[in-house]
């Protein structure tokens, strides 16, 4: 079975935009796949383009090969971009070998090992009344996982250290609403520094969060070593990963308890499974990220029923959020749907996905860019 064609499809859905991939073989087989380096589309399509050029005519059954060929045949191997575009391509040949056995994806990668994929939820409102009762609605949707996210964003402005003082008197309240069986995070999304971060715990009695996902930025991993003397939360880190060397040191130093792996960006199922794998060595459990649209979900929720050491999966289709419009999109005309709060598994072919090609070719790309926050000084900070 021979790869004819690549497609790309930078496509505006909701308020971002979604690169998604469409792989053809000579079989009439195809298979869909999804990048996950948002605001740089452009830059992950000149990839895939260069790819193409050699990968018309291979065997599209070879796809360890072929993740090893792209990775490893020019100087300057691996990074987000060519990982972006790697994982795009990786996950839409999982899809046609799925199809063309007859078999659903995760079968491909030994089988499942759950029936139903958990999820946890985010809240979408600031800290405040409104956060407790988004939290409190998800609870009763089903919910024993949910996610808040700090406060402080107010027109283009993030002070840490007055963000800490209001986000963690909001997560004491949260927990006292909740009860001490919800199982309460946090995403500081790499806004803080580390001393910023251990104030933000010592703030709040020990037992107040489960997890703290991405307080501060990931290059450097002995940064991280020093937090974790500072305080007893569990870390969820590495959504921003693009290969099993980024995980290398997080793993096997015993930093992190949480892997937000995500599939688009580290190099696809390929790759996602390797850390898995080794993540599974270190009881590290898998919480991976899935902020994407449909095609994500779905390549993502094959990887959750097939490892072992999984805990949620991340879901932006919740009544607290529906986020994107991407989960009610008509591109999307088959798609996961969430039954309360888990996914079941797929049983058809494939990954268990279908995009509406003419819908797709019809919906233009739009130029967006993430915010570009300042302090109050008007320095630079994260978004």
């Amino acid at each position: 079975m021979k790869i004819t064609e690549i497609k790309s499809y930078p496509t505006w859905v909701g308020h971002r935009n979604q690169l998604i991939v469409k792989v053809e073989t000579d079989s009439g087989v195809y298979g869909w796949g999804e990048s996950g380096l948002s605001g740089r589309e452009k830059a992950v399509v000149g990839a895939i383009e260069h790819y193409r050029e050699w990968l018309i005519g291979k065997d599209a059954f070879n796809i360890g090969a072929l993740w090893q060929e792209m990775y490893r045949s020019q100087y300057f191997e691996g990074g987000r971009v060519l990982q972006a575009a790697i994982s795009a391509i990786d996950i839409a040949l999982h899809d046609i070998k799925g199809k063309a056995l007859g078999v659903p994806v995760y079968e491909l990668l030994g089988g499942k090992q759950r029936d139903r994929i958990p999820t946890f939820a985010s809240t979408s409102a600031a800290p405040g009344e409104e956060m407790i009762a988004q939290a409190k609605t998800l609870r009763e949707r089903g919910w024993d996982v949910i996610r808040f996210f700090p406060a402080g964003d107010r027109e283009g402005i993030h002070e840490p250290r007055q963000s800490i003082a209001d986000t963690a008197q909001w997560m004491v309240r949260a927990r006292e609403e909740l009860g001490d069986r919800a199982v309460l995070g946090i995403d500081y999304h790499h806004r803080l520094s580390i001393a910023e971060t251990a104030s933000f715990c010592q703030k709040m009695p020990s037992g107040t969060l489960d997890f703290l996902e991405e307080p501060i930025r990931d290059e450097t991993p002995e940064a991280y070593e020093a937090l974790r003397k500072l305080t007893d939360v569990p870390f969820a880190i590495g959504e921003e990963f693009a290969s099993k060397w980024q995980f290398l040191p997080y793993i096997e130093r015993g930093i992190h308890q949480f892997n937000r792996i995500d599939v688009c960006n580290v190099g696809g199922l390929t790759e996602s499974m390797k850390v898995a794998g080794w993540s599974e060595a270190h009881y590290v459990d898998m919480m991976p990220h899935n902020p994407l649209g449909p095609i994500c979900t779905a390549a993502t929720i094959h990887f959750s029923a097939a490892v072992a050491n999984f805990a949620w999966l991340e879901t932006r289709a919740s009544p607290a959020e529906n986020y994107m419009g991407a989960f009610d999109s008509d591109l999307f005309p088959v798609q996961p749907r969430l039954e309360g709060a888990t996914y079941p598994l797929p049983t058809g072919p494939g990954l268990g996905i279908e995009v509406d090609e003419k819908a797709v070719q019809k919906q233009s790309f739009k130029f967006w860019e993430a915010p570009h926050w300042k302090r109050l000084d008007g320095s630079v900070t994260n978004w």
